[in-house]
């Protein structure tokens, strides 16, 4: 726990206030529009479920049998890689990311909800996997910590694997600050979407239970504070010219928020109880 927390010190909480404190002063919106607080809670769960479904297929694939589960995995069988397999989720949560990214990129003419669900997306899909990687080079429990005791990897890697996690959060927040929808720049770009980020972890929760409260909160509340973190630097360090709000359009809230009461529903109903690949 203790390693968690200074991770999270280091990689979400400082590079939020330096952003914070560097960021240019902005009359922008701060709160964030309903709609992307419901998008953002649906990008979490949404990318969440690829990571575990991307658990189960390659151990599956392996003569493995897998269940899976909303918020755990499992095996019967015996395989040589079966450790090695706990980092495919990481990858595909990275190649979720990287999708998103290019679509945020390339569909600057879609609307601004579509927008907004590929920003959130990309974020949730980059910012998963490379914490996720940052958090096992200092903790061999979780999934890329077995994998890498799997690989053999000494301290002096797992010491550059940590620094490369860091520089890849930094150069995915400056990527996706700069291609934002969301309306506030400078500082309360910042401020936006650290609220955005805490007020969707409220939502999250109940797609996680019943867990151990670790599971339930912390692990979102890691994930979120260090996607805001480097969001916020990232802003910060975008120094181009704005002048006055961006205009977009309203973000809708009806159908995102039926898509998150369906998502609740399927990981409550069908994945709970598991299912076995």
């Amino acid at each position: 726990m203790t390693v968690v927390l200074y991770v999270l010190l280091a990689l979400g909480i400082t590079p939020l206030i330096a952003g914070l404190v560097l960021a240019r002063p902005s009359h922008d919106r701060v709160l964030p529009a309903p709609g992307s607080v419901v998008l953002c809670a649906l990008a979490f769960n949404l990318t969440f479920f690829w990571q575990e479904l991307w658990l189960v297929l390659p151990k599956a694939w392996a003569g493995l049998s897998p269940t899976l589960f909303h918020n755990d995995h499992d095996w019967a069988g015996d395989a040589p890689v079966a450790e090695l397999l706990q980092g495919t989720g990481a990858l595909g949560t990275l190649s979720s990311g990287v999708v998103f990214l290019i679509l945020l990129a390339a569909m600057r003419g879609a609307s601004s909800t579509w927008r907004m669900f590929f920003f959130w997306m990309a974020a949730h899909g980059l910012f998963q996997a490379f914490s996720q990687l940052a958090i096992g080079t200092v903790l061999s429990g979780n999934d890329m910590g077995r994998a890498l005791a799997y690989l053999q990897v000494g301290a002096p890697a797992k010491a550059a694997l940590l620094v490369l996690a860091a520089v890849a959060m930094a150069a995915a927040g400056a990527v996706l600050a700069r291609l934002s929808p969301l309306e506030a720049r400078g500082r309360a770009f910042g401020w936006s979407v650290l609220i955005t980020l805490l007020a969707a972890v409220v939502l999250v929760v109940p797609f996680r239970v019943p867990r151990h409260p670790i599971e339930v909160v912390l692990i979102p509340l890691l994930v979120h504070l260090t996607a805001a973190g480097w969001l916020a630097l990232g802003a910060a360090a975008d120094r181009r010219r704005h002048t006055g709000v961006v205009a977009v359009q309203a973000l809708a809230l009806v159908v995102p928020a039926v898509a998150l009461a369906v998502v609740l529903a399927v990981f409550q109903i069908v994945l709970r109880p598991g299912v076995s690949f």
